[in-house]
């Protein structure tokens, strides 16, 4: 039974499209405005939607795959169920990609091939030795490749530069001051040995007595150096004068080097050696 106002509703001008959009929801966007259905001209190819929850990198993934899944012996695997899934599989790869599906097919006529083995009566040796499991070629590729697997898995679960950490670098710029070689105590040596040579070479036989003062010298050899920035080591040195003479200096250089009157230097490795006062600017 009806009532009046029902009839009255039922007579009366149909409502409006828009409220009744307000409960549906919107199956996409296109530019900004809702799309509350598909257009009849739309075109979706077989494959669009497609999804592969699984992906195998080979037979042997594939097949290890089957076997972990249903918690399987490895060393006991039941082909008959394993080849029958496999099988399963390629088909499914065969109706979509027949380039892929001829790598897989390999494997499963080997194990077809170790079915039909396991099937037939064994066949004795000629040593008397129990016939080989026709499985045991199979199996320890699959354990082989599962090791190789998880050390895979292993080394990916690493840190690696540029995918986990950076290599922190940073430029320090450093102003040092320039620094003379330091004389070693051989070539000092090798300067002494070539002084007193030469000290030889111009040497008289003259008997004389001569009173040689080492402070007097040192005063000597600090007047020779005043009012220059550099003296080689030779030129403080008079061979003409004899050798007493030149021990005597090398002595006083070595006194006014160790009060820090004076520096001996050289511009690098086997240079020649350089006297200069110790309160000198470089």
């Amino acid at each position: 039974m009806s009532t009046g106002l029902d009839a009255s509703l039922a007579d009366g001008p149909a409502p409006a499209d828009g409220p009744a959009l307000i409960d549906q929801v919107a199956i996409a966007r296109l530019y900004g405005e809702p799309l509350f259905q598909l257009p009849h001209d739309l075109y979706i190819p077989p494959d669009a939607l497609e999804v592969f929850l699984e992906a195998f990198e080979g037979p042997l993934d594939l097949l290890l795959y089957l076997i972990r899944r249903q918690n399987f012996n490895i060393l006991d695997i039941p082909m008959a169920e394993v080849t029958r899934q496999y099988l399963g599989y390629v088909e499914q790869i065969r109706a979509r990609n027949l380039e892929l599906a001829a790598e897989y097919l390999l494997m499963a006529a080997m194990l077809i091939e170790i079915k039909s083995r396991m099937l037939l009566p064994p066949q004795p040796s000629a040593d008397g030795a129990e016939p080989e499991d026709p499985r045991a070629e199979l199996v320890r590729r699959l354990l082989e490749y599962e090791r190789m697997k998880v050390a895979a898995r292993e080394l990916d679960a690493l840190p690696q530069l540029g995918r986990d950490f950076w290599r922190a670098q940073v430029w320090v710029e450093r102003a040092t001051a320039q620094r003379w070689p330091e004389v070693c105590v051989d070539d000092l040596r090798a300067a002494w040995a070539d002084i007193v040579r030469r000290a030889r070479l111009v040497q008289r036989h003259t008997i004389t007595r001569e009173a040689l003062s080492v402070r007097e010298t040192m005063s000597h050899v600090l007047r020779a150096l005043h009012g220059r920035r550099f003296v080689e080591f030779h030129e403080l040195f008079d061979p003409a004068r004899g050798v007493a003479v030149a021990v005597v200096t090398f002595i006083a250089v070595l006194e006014l080097a160790k009060e820090h009157l004076i520096e001996l230097t050289q511009a690098e490795a086997y240079a020649p050696i350089y006297v200069r006062l110790a309160y000198a600017s470089a």
